[in-house]
């Protein structure tokens, strides 16, 4: 992976659907070898999918809210009875084992706090292995994630991803 890789995943990372002639253009290739580069990074799985964004107001999600889990105990057994019946939820966006006071960080959209309720009472809480639930409700959001730092600060090469 080089400057050329680095700079063809950065635009991609933004808009996804920009043609391949727009993209030689604004990384300096020619077509086709820029459209070889981005079947490269597909077939090496750096390139995992291609998505889109959505405007949660649109679609009345409004409601962004994190949950802090702690299970009964730190079996294995537990945490992976915990993890099939998140896998299954599809309200859940994201859900991360963490460290600290408790075990996983759970992000979900809600409509309101009905519908939260609604999942909290009826699915969250009814998984066996769950002992403590913390809600975080975020007011509004700071920055958007809008795709992984491909530079560091100065500006440089980013040493993880040329392993």
């Amino acid at each position: 992976m080089d400057s050329l890789d680095r700079k063809i995943l950065s635009i991609l990372q933004k808009n996804s659907r920009i043609s391949m002639a727009r993209l030689s253009d604004q990384v300096g290739l020619s077509l086709s070898a820029c459209h070889r580069r981005v079947k490269m990074l597909e077939a090496s799985g750096v390139i995992e999918a291609y998505t889109v964004r959505l405007d949660r107001a649109s679609l009345n999600l409004e409601m962004q809210v994190f949950i802090e889990v702690k299970l009964t105990s730190p079996r294995r057994e537990d945490a992976l009875a915990f993890e099939d019946e998140i896998a299954r939820m599809p309200e859940v966006l994201e859900c991360h084992l963490i460290s600290g006071e408790f075990d996983y960080l759970i992000r979900l959209m809600t409509k309101n706090t009905a519908d939260y309720e609604r999942i909290y009472r009826g699915r969250l809480s009814q998984i066996p292995s769950v002992a403590q639930m913390k809600t975080l409700l975020s007011l509004s959001t700071v920055k958007e994630f809008e795709g992984l730092n491909l530079e560091d600060a100065t500006g440089g090469k980013n040493d993880s991803l040329t392993a």
